[in-house]
């Protein structure tokens, strides 16, 4: 499950890519939320799962606002000029902005291994952002910006469904967010539509993008929390830029450069001091 987990939240970033130029930053973020909202309402809502009756309705636009419909908005501007392989990368840097809005909220302290981490962390997002691009200008600054922004967002979003959803079912949690962040998107997509008449070809790539990287993906992540727990979960992070890299260059040609492998090596390196976290290892075998 880590595995396919990591695999389609990976493929996210090539799907974003393929359907970014034709529709936009905004009708995909939305399509995406929308879609994968739809997708989880049939899913659960047939065998009882969504409970919740009264939802906190403003707490739910604020989080969707925060935690999916900036960052998906954000990730899909990023990626009218990065290559899906850097965003993916840049992505990775999540965990060390999580370290940071815990620890100014007081959920969590910076030790000496965590700031260790985090310079080293920033370290890679500057390698991978001022070396892995041949032609490094504005527009290329501002993409990776867009990206970085978007990691702070996760960041934030996630503390602020930790002190404020505290006991919400997890798929009530999942289908809300979406919802609350299509709603959110809805005003910004009718002042700016899709460029273009999209074609099959990004139609699909935005389905596959809401239903499987989105709804799908979401029912596998509860289910590593409620199964291994949250940090064996958080390996995840050290996976998906290694899809987000392998699927840009089978499918889109992208060329992997020296930069981008040894700033996102930085990255996970600092992601692996700075949440005490590691690839997993097999068990041992039984004696008999």
């Amino acid at each position: 499950m880590l595995l396919a987990l990591a695999a389609v939240w990976g493929a996210s970033f090539l799907f974003i890519r393929i359907c970014v130029d034709d529709l936009g930053p905004v009708a995909v973020a939305d399509g995406r939320l929308l879609g994968a909202a739809a997708t989880l309402g049939v899913l659960l809502l047939p065998l009882g799962l969504l409970v919740r009756r009264r939802a906190p309705i403003r707490r739910y636009l604020i989080l969707g606002a925060v935690n999916a419909a900036a960052p998906f908005t954000l990730i899909a501007l990023a990626e009218k000029r990065l290559d899906a392989s850097l965003a993916a990368i840049i992505n990775a840097s999540t965990p060390l902005f999580s370290a940071l809005v815990g620890a100014a909220v007081g959920d969590e302290r910076i030790t000496a291994r965590r700031g260790a981490g985090l310079v080293l962390g920033m370290a890679g997002v500057g390698l991978v952002v001022g070396l892995a691009h041949a032609h490094v200008d504005l527009a290329f600054l501002g993409a990776a910006g867009c990206s970085v922004l978007a990691a702070l967002c996760y960041a934030l979003g996630s503390t602020y469904a930790k002190h404020s959803f505290a006991g919400e079912p997890p798929n009530t949690l999942a289908v809300g967010q979406q919802v609350a962040a299509g709603v959110v998107l809805l005003p910004l997509l009718a002042v700016l539509p899709p460029p273009h008449s999209p074609g099959a070809g990004p139609l699909a790539a935005l389905a596959a993008l809401a239903i499987a990287c989105t709804a799908l993906a979401y029912l596998l992540y509860f289910r590593l929390l409620a199964e291994v727990g949250p940090t064996s979960t958080l390996t995840v992070t050290f996976l998906v830029p290694v899809f987000g890299v392998l699927w840009a260059a089978v499918f889109l040609g992208e060329h992997v450069t020296v930069g981008t492998l040894a700033g996102g090596a930085l990255i996970l390196a600092s992601v692996s001091l700075v949440t005490g976290t590691g690839l997993p290892r097999p068990a041992p075998a039984e004696r008999v």
